[in-house]
């Protein structure tokens, strides 16, 4: 029998980020996502800085031309801050999202899929209304299982990537 929990769930949690540089992943980009990580990487090295914590995907969903639009963005928090930002690369100086419902998933990167589906599970029986986003950060990788913490935010609540 495993003795651990695969999925855990928790309630108003706050996902707090600092120094984070931000780049919007476009949907002709979406099979490129290895590289415009590599190239974030880069990107931070030729700023004279340094990641700090694990990469974290954000992903909505935006109405456009009346058609739903996946967007997805990927975030990591630096050691200082970088002052003159170049496109397609931006930078908030903390990113402060109360009221999460949260996630640890402790599995195959497979069946991640399983954490989001727990928390809207959860959120629909408790009669909680979610926003429609989340942050998944990407906590640790060994073998083929990881460690993956999702935060799905609480409608009312919080200062999250929605004005971006």
């Amino acid at each position: 029998m495993n003795t651990i929990e695969k999925i855990i769930v928790r309630e108003n949690k706050t996902l707090k980020l600092n120094n984070v540089l931000i780049r919007e992943v476009s949907e002709n980009e979406l099979m490129d996502i290895n590289t415009i990580s590599y190239m974030m990487d880069s990107y931070i090295k030729t700023k004279g800085n340094a990641a700090v914590g694990p990469m974290i995907n954000y992903t909505t969903t935006k109405v456009e031309n009346d058609q739903m639009k996946l967007v997805l963005k990927l975030m990591v928090q630096l050691k200082n801050p970088i002052v003159n930002m170049e496109k397609p690369y931006e930078f908030k100086s903390q990113i402060r999202v109360p009221n999460c419902l949260f996630a640890r998933f402790n599995e195959k990167e497979e069946n991640l899929q399983f954490a989001y589906s727990k928390l809207q599970l959860h959120a629909f029986e408790n009669d909680i209304k979610l926003k429609g986003d989340s942050y998944t950060v990407f906590m640790d990788q060994k073998g083929d299982c990881m460690v993956a913490d999702v935060f799905m935010e609480v409608q009312k609540g919080g200062e999250g990537l929605g004005g971006i």
